[in-house]
């Protein structure tokens, strides 16, 4: 693989960016590969890298490739992926060899004029239909309709060497892979929804306003009264693609329904949802779900991991609410989303992260006071070394706050300690020198009006810290596996 190549030399007759492509923050990573015959069959694999949905998509497109785009538009990419054949050699400096064509593919034109974004050559030999199908029955969540999508997908060579370049492209580039049964693939239909184009889409503000990006006037914007992250990805895709089956618009007209005439369950149901206010429940699982292709030698992979475990012990536990919120619902759509957040496995989650987790512990953003929420996140008498390990990070604590307190006196500066994610460093507001900082500390700088620097000792009790946060992780991953292997994961 290449450096990206981006759109940014495309020329000024270009189409102006949609609603789509600048209203909602592109999220998509997007494999695209288009048939050589006559019959213009696009195959189309799409990875949110937040969420860890999969989307595979395989159509017969018209000359000017309105299909494509509109489903480009409905997974808002980030990156575009292409063949290395599908670019010309002027465009794009490619480390692959072989013969590359004189002029780039209409189909990769049409991308470059509709979405400011890079789009990145990859390799033919990684567009393998055989590895995509691999893929996708490796890493396909364990559920009801995984048969029926690897049955779909087994047949669409475009779409399955499409995804066979995404997941490439993921452990490669992006540094993930993701363990098995464990992101929600699914085929997508072409049918089923309305097509918007994307030029309508913009003139009728439906999720961007047309005079100002950070505007919420729009229709979306009006509508978008969802208190997660989940549910404003619905309303977008729906008010980009509204739904053509009438099953499915009466399922939906019934749940409204019961839920205007019965006030009291409106209000619970709203009470639950708001319980869940600023949670990515999606978010969460996939970055669960993932790890690092290349290990990181740094503490910071294994603090992150902490916090996501406190997050969902904390998301779990909000689950009872809405369920009971749902209890007794009449439509049989809010039955099936009652069913859904009241499964038993959520509750077997639940006990498996808080037989591990203390309960004071709560996930903090930064400072002291996330690192000491990590390195005490799991209970004590769980794993004796971390029991030891911990102890000797309490009693590497003290003397770096003594460390602080001797310098202090020293040199007659009110020194400060701050953590960052680097570790510990001492910190000194600019107006309380004069001169320069005495001898013997290392690595000054200045930030936001205060000197940061470090000193040999103070850089030599770090590892402790890191060893301990390393330690809560492992135990919490062998906790993670044993959730996974048992109980899977939540579409």
């Amino acid at each position: 693989m290449s450096r990206p190549w981006t759109a940014q030399s495309r020329p000024a007759t270009g189409r102006p960016q949609t609603a789509a492509s600048s209203r909602h923050e592109a999220s998509y990573v997007v494999a695209v590969l288009e048939g050589r015959g006559v019959a213009r069959e696009v195959g189309i694999a799409a990875l949110e890298k937040d969420t860890g949905r999969v989307s595979l998509i395989q159509l017969a497109d018209s000359p000017t490739y309105i299909k494509t785009l509109h489903q480009l538009h409905l997974h808002s990419p980030s990156l575009i992926l292409v063949p290395d054949t599908f670019l010309a050699m002027s465009d794009v400096s490619l480390a692959s060899g072989g013969k590359k064509p004189c002029t780039t593919s209409v189909l990769v034109q049409c991308m470059m004029e509709e979405f400011d974004v890079p789009i990145e050559p990859v390799m033919r030999k990684y567009w393998n239909e055989t590895a995509g199908l691999d893929f996708i029955t490796q890493l396909t969540v364990e559920d009801d309709e995984k048969a029926a999508t690897i049955l779909t997908a087994s047949t669409k060579y475009y779409a399955l060497s499409a995804a066979s370049a995404l997941f490439k492209h993921a452990e490669s580039r992006l540094n993930i892979r993701f363990a098995s049964a464990s992101l929600l693939i699914r085929f997508g239909k072409a049918d089923g929804t309305m097509m918007i184009d994307p030029e309508t889409s913009r003139n009728l503000e439906l999720v961007g306003n047309m005079s100002s990006k950070k505007s919420t006037h729009s229709l979306f914007g009006l509508m978008n009264h969802t208190y997660t992250a989940m549910g404003a990805r619905l309303l977008r895709v729906n008010l980009l693609a509204p739904i053509t089956v009438q099953g499915s618009i009466e399922a939906r007209l019934d749940a409204v329904e019961e839920l205007v005439q019965n006030e009291d369950r409106f209000n619970e149901v709203k009470n639950g949802l708001k319980a869940l206010n600023k949670m990515d429940f999606d978010k969460l699982i996939c970055s669960l779900a993932a790890s690092e292709a290349r290990e990181s030698n740094t503490a910071k992979p294994a603090a992150v991991r902490v916090s996501q475990m406190l997050s969902l012990r904390n998301m779990v536990k909000t689950m009872p609410i809405l369920s009971r919120a749902l209890g007794g619902c009449r439509s049989q759509l809010l039955i099936i989303i009652a069913e859904m957040v009241s499964d038993e496995r959520l509750a077997k989650i639940e006990k498996l992260v808080t037989d591990s987790l203390n309960e004071a512990a709560t996930p903090a953003k930064a400072g002291l006071g996330a690192l000491n929420a990590r390195v005490y996140a799991v209970k004590a008498n769980c794993n004796r070394l971390l029991d030891v390990a911990r102890e000797t990070y309490k009693e590497n604590l003290g003397d770096i706050f003594t460390l602080n307190r001797d310098l202090s006196e020293r040199h007659n500066l009110p020194l400060s300690l701050v953590y960052q994610d680097t570790g510990f460093v001492f910190a000194l507001k600019k107006n309380e020198l004069e001169g320069d900082l005495p001898k013997g500390f290392v690595n000054v700088t200045m930030q936001k009006g205060r000197w940061l620097f470090s000193s040999i000792e103070l850089a030599s009790a770090q590892p402790i810290y890191r060893f301990t946060v390393r330690l809560s992780c492992c135990h919490l991953i062998v906790t993670e596996e044993t959730k996974r292997k048992n109980e899977g994961r939540f579409g």
